[in-house]
Formats: structure tokens, C-alpha cells, sequence
């Protein structure tokens, strides 16, 4: 475990669980987080399918907007993460096949 995780980061994690709607999910966004930061998140999330599916940097950095710093270090995390990504781009799809 690392030393971020933390009892108050657990129970942000848990509150995060509880929300049921994408609607919900952009209520409490909004309040806890800058809008910047929803949208990073979220590019960084379209980075992450990109390159799972084997786009170019190049072509990555052009269709979402974002420096090949940030590409790198989703490729990283693909690669020798903690397995995130997958896991959530993984159930995505399950649920977009359901």
C-alpha cells in the first residue's frame, strides 16, 4: 500500500461508490473537483482507449488536445500501472455490449 492511501481517501472512494447516475456523478464532480480537472481526467481516459487500440501519438495528441507528456505517461500506466485503465475500459465496453 502506498503511502497515499489513506482513511480519508478510502472514504472519498466510498462516497464515490455511492453514486448511481452519470447525472449524480456530475453533481458531485462538479462540486469537488475544477472543471479542468473533470476534463483532464477525462482525456486522459480517451488517451488510455487510444492507445489500447493502437493510435499514434501523433494521432492521439491531435484528436483529443493533449501534449505527448501526458500520452507517455498513460502508456506508462497501460504498461506498468496498476492495471486501471483496463480494468474500467474493460466493464465499459462489457456494459456497452449488455
Amino acid at each position: 500500500m502506498s503511502n497515499w492511501h489513506t482513511k480519508q481517501i478510502d472514504e472519498l472512494f466510498e462516497a464515490i461508490l455511492t453514486l448511481e447516475s452519470v447525472e449524480e456523478c456530475y453533481a458531485f464532480f462538479e462540486d469537488a473537483c475544477t472543471i479542468k480537472e473533470i476534463i483532464e481526467i477525462a482525456q486522459r481516459l480517451k488517451v488510455a482507449k487510444l492507445l489500447d487500440a493502437g493510435t499514434s501519438y501523433l494521432t492521439v495528441s491531435k484528436e483529443v488536445g493533449v501534449s505527448t507528456a501526458t500520452i507517455s505517461r498513460v502508456s506508462k500506466c497501460l504498461e506498468y500501472g496498476n492495471g486501471g485503465y483496463k480494468m474500467v475500459m474493460e466493464r465499459v465496453d462489457k456494459g456497452e455490449k449488455a
